[in-house]
């Protein structure tokens, strides 16, 4: 079997690793980091370019392409290679925008019954500020389409929502995306991830996780793309995963399908377990980065069957479990991220994990004369395993405190549960 993996970065690199390990499988990656080029065949053209990618998999009798990114989503790769006769795995275009508007992912949940914050939209400056000065902080202000993880502002008092406002809608530091922007009640709880794998009816639950989004430890700073992750969730039992299940992930399944564009591919649920119950914060329309590095190494089961059924409408009869064990993932980033950071830094220690419990999954890195250097914010994501959360983070600690290079950054609380 040949499988083309979209993307190259952390993410990528865990469904490149998980898939590596079924028998007969050819993996060819597009643009490969330095950890994904160990594992794959590397293939030069951007995760961007729909139609060279189309033609390359027809070319090459590709039989199952793994999109990993967001924006080849949105701009319709899957669409794309279905009219080829091309097997992918992600949703359309138009099922992609529960993930490229939050208004649109509010609407759903709104007349799906799923349990959500209040929000209202707006695509006039003005008028948001009228709204936002009339509310109780803090408040959550987000620009409405995809912003690279960097569009959500918690605004602690008005002058902060204001500045948020002005960024998205006058400023447009993030382009169209900030043309329109919802502003939520801002929910008080535990965060967590849940991922779920769909064929447009059915569900297949993934191991539940959790990341970490601010930059520093205890919580503080910027929002990042996520500077760690754990699985599973300590204060979620199979209970609560079935009702998340059958409370938000089924009931948006179900609207999808019954609204003309069922959603095949991975639906991800960023949410919190509030004191009023589980609320959705955020829905991703792929694997959460870098929560996937957590979870696919615990996932049992036939990967590649579950990705193949979804893309094909029908993952009837498709089991997966998850291992007893735990695991922790901590992202070594580049000094200054998630602003101005240096690239082109080596990176040194690669060599001394050797450890069969833990893996460094490579996020932006690149070769550079025979040396693995820096190439992005988010570098490395080292993960531990073992048999509890406190065991699988002193490992992946130890292997983080063998890692180097130049301004390297991460937090030292990744797996504590009290945060």
């Amino acid at each position: 079997m040949k499988v083309l993996i979209v993307g190259n970065g952390g993410r990528e690199h865990a469904l490149t690793y998980a898939i590596s390990g079924y028998r007969g499988v050819e993996i060819h990656a597009t643009r490969p980091n330095a950890g994904i080029a160990g594992l794959a065949r590397a293939v030069d053209i951007a995760p961007g370019d729909i139609d060279a990618l189309a033609a390359f998999a027809k070319d090459q009798a590709i039989d199952l392409t793994v999109v990993g990114p967001e924006a080849p989503l949105a701009a319709g790769i899957v669409d794309r290679f279905k009219a080829g006769g091309l097997r992918a795995f992600g949703p359309s275009g138009a099922a992609a925008m529960l993930e490229t508007s939050k208004a649109f992912a509010h609407r759903v949940m709104d007349e799906a019954g799923v349990p959500s914050a209040a929000w209202q939209e707006f695509s006039d400056y003005e008028a948001a500020v009228k709204y936002c000065e009339a509310q109780e902080y803090p408040l959550v202000v987000k620009a409405d389409g995809l912003a690279a993880g960097k569009g959500v502002t918690i605004a602690p008092d008005f002058d902060t929502a204001d500045r948020a406002l002005r960024t998205a809608m006058k400023d447009r530091q993030f382009g169209d995306s900030g043309s329109r922007v919802v502003v939520e009640e801002f929910l008080k709880g535990r965060e967590m991830s849940f991922m779920a794998i769909s064929d447009g009816q059915r569900v297949l639950p993934l191991p539940m996780s959790k990341d970490h989004k601010q930059v520093f430890d205890g919580n503080k700073g910027p929002n990042t793309g996520g500077m760690g992750a754990i699985s599973p969730v300590p204060f979620a039992n199979a209970t609560r995963q079935q009702e998340i299940v059958d409370t938000v992930i089924q009931p948006v399944i179900d609207w999808m399908r019954d609204y003309g564009t069922p959603f095949q591919g991975v639906l991800y649920a960023g949410l919190m377990d509030t004191a009023q119950g589980i609320r959705v914060l955020e829905f991703n329309v792929r694997f959460g980065d870098p929560e996937t590095q957590a979870l696919l190494p615990r996932l049992h089961g036939d990967l590649i069957e579950a990705l193949m059924g979804a893309a094909e409408g029908d993952i009837s009869g498709i089991r997966l479990s998850q291992s007893k064990l735990s695991s922790v993932v901590v992202v070594m980033a580049s000094k200054g991220y998630p602003g101005a950071y240096e690239k082109d830094l080596e990176i040194k220690g690669l060599d001394s994990i050797a450890d069969p419990l833990t893996y460094v999954f490579h996020a932006g890195t690149a070769m550079r004369d025979g040396r693995v250097v820096t190439s992005g914010g988010r570098v490395l994501g080292v993960m531990g395993m073992g048999e509890s959360i406190e065991a699988a983070r002193s490992r992946a600690y130890e292997s983080v405190a063998k890692i180097s290079f130049s301004g390297a950054h991460f937090r030292r609380d990744i797996g504590l549960v009290d945060i």
